[in-house]
């Protein structure tokens, strides 16, 4: 079991390299097993298809988000401070992983019902993540909010939203350089700043 779980492991970190190198959309699943040197039946084996594949890729990609971003995770700091630091670990993993562009070069990847599910599920852990994050920092009495997972799912959105701004700038066929994904940063630290200051208790 290891071993087939390490050699799964690798097959999604080639897709990864090829993915970000070349495009989803421009990439077999030949290519793939050429370029780790294994055999067409051994690849199907732990992947029937290309779709099966875009979904390990996508839950590789999210489970290490998920490991760093608790990992970094210290509930002892104010609670502005912790989302800085998320902030950084989602702005990292941007950069990291900001050419795989998982939904570009497949037509109608996105209304395919099992990647648009995965895809639902990663976004509802995001904000179930952020909303705990609110939850502790109103039993602190940092923030007064009842409603903890609309303000988690509000925020999440206000990222992304920043994020969408940043690639729309730089244009979707470009890398973003250095001092655009600084802009985006300060700008989501700023957003941060505004959002906490709105929430905090006012006696």
């Amino acid at each position: 079991m290891i071993v087939a779980d390490k050699k799964r492991e690798q097959i999604i970190d080639g897709a990864i390299k090829r993915f970000i190198h070349f495009g989803i959309g421009k990439t077999t699943m030949n290519d793939i097993a050429e370029d780790l040197s294994v055999s067409k039946p051994s690849l199907y084996y732990y992947f029937p298809d290309k779709k099966h594949l875009i979904l390990g890729v996508i839950e590789k990609v999210f489970n290490d988000f998920f490991e760093l971003i608790k990992k970094k995770h210290n509930p002892d700091l104010p609670v502005q401070e912790i989302l800085f630091n998320t902030i950084d670990v989602r702005n990292t993993f941007f950069q990291k992983y900001y050419m795989l562009r998982i939904t570009e070069g497949i037509p109608d990847l996105l209304n395919d019902e099992v990647i648009k599910g995965k895809l639902h599920t990663l976004k509802e852990s995001e904000k179930d993540f952020f909303a705990e994050i609110f939850s502790q920092a109103k039993a602190k009495g940092e923030i007064e909010h009842d409603d903890t997972t609309h303000v988690a799912e509000l925020y999440l959105e206000s990222l992304m939203g920043l994020c969408t701004m940043c690639i729309m700038e730089t244009g979707k066929d470009l890398f973003p350089d250095k001092k655009s994904l600084n802009k985006m940063t300060v700008k989501q630290k700023n957003l941060t700043s505004i959002f906490v200051r709105g929430l905090r208790c006012t006696d």
